[in-house]
């Protein structure tokens, strides 16, 4: 039973074509079926000759298609036309009836099996698009991977070269470990999200935790959303060694959020860094922190005050 229902569901999404001794018994069951519907309905109704069996055909071309669906379409239609209950006789109005029928017949075989067709079409694009996906998968851990290695290569490679240089080896090492960081959580959180502190604390815990401070109730990033803001923070973090907050010994960043009904506001808010005398022309950075939100209907102004950075992020919390 549980294979028959598991045919009949393969051949209504058009996935499959059942074996053709199981189409045509499921459609001699159904014709039976049907005639004895009939039989019912003449104890009450004996002119009701074709009706029964529109059900018939129509779950037999759902089953099988086109194929087994016009063949019981017409083996209805003779049994209308012979098989009698009472003392009915074929005449011309059963003829009529049966034109009717027959035209019913075709519309719904041609309906049903255009929904087949779409759904195998769907199917279709499904199953290459989820083999598109595992690949994708595959590519990505493939490629973080490698960046990870890279990354750690890089990093030992250095230490060994500044062994001797501590201070710059110290601002070095804070900048890859930032890095690496932000790339581990964000392999991590694809296609799952991630809390906004954990990702902030990931992006400037290198820095030093008395170096900055979080002030928001904690709020669940979608994947998507948290992906464009963990590349945010780490291009506004970045920024902050070479130029802002981090990068002088008094320097603080202070960084909010607040959710109102679905929208998101996050302020970033660097205090006691170097002064801004001078800034240049917009380069990728720049780009973006102008650009990375707008999938999520929202916009980010930067103002370089002479306390620091003053950054302001809004946008729209997609549903998880």
């Amino acid at each position: 039973m549980a294979r028959l229902i598991d045919e009949f569901r393969r051949g209504w999404l058009g996935g499959s074509k059942p074996p053709l001794l199981l189409a045509i018994s499921i459609a001699i069951v159904t014709l039976a079926l049907s005639t004895l519907t009939r039989w019912g309905f003449a104890q009450v109704r004996p002119d009701i000759f074709f009706t029964p069996y529109v059900p018939a055909v129509v779950l037999t071309t759902m089953f099988g298609g086109y194929r087994i669906g016009v063949p019981t379409a017409l083996a209805a239609g003779a049994l209308g036309m012979t098989v009698n209950f009472g003392d009915t006789t074929a005449d011309a109005a059963r003829f009529v009836l049966l034109a009717i029928f027959l035209v019913v017949c075709g519309v719904a075989i041609w309906g049903v099996e255009h929904y087949r067709r779409i759904a195998a079409r769907q199917q279709d694009i499904s199953r290459r698009l989820l083999e598109e996906e595992e690949y994708r998968k595959r590519l990505v851990e493939e490629l973080q991977h490698r960046l990870k290695n890279k990354t750690s290569t890089i990093h030992a490679v250095l230490h060994q070269v500044l062994a001797d240089q501590p201070q710059t080896w110290n601002a070095v090492d804070r900048r890859i470990r930032a890095l690496s960081a932000t790339d581990d959580l964000i392999s991590r959180m694809d296609g799952t999200g991630c809390d906004i502190r954990e990702l902030l604390r990931s992006e400037l815990g290198p820095y030093g935790h008395v170096r900055f401070n979080l002030n928001g109730t904690p709020l669940f990033l979608p994947a998507k959303l948290a992906v464009s803001l963990a590349l945010m923070f780490h291009e506004l973090a970045t920024n902050a060694s070479k130029y802002g907050a981090f990068a002088s010994a008094r320097g603080f960043l202070q960084v909010s959020w607040t959710v109102s009904d679905d929208r998101l506001s996050i302020t970033w808010d660097e205090t006691e860094g170097p002064t801004v005398e001078h800034i240049g022309k917009p380069g990728f950075g720049t780009k973006l922190l102008n650009s990375a939100l707008r999938p999520f209907d929202g916009k980010t102004e930067i103002s370089y005050l002479k306390s620091g950075v003053h950054c302001i992020m809004q946008c729209r919390i997609p549903a998880s």
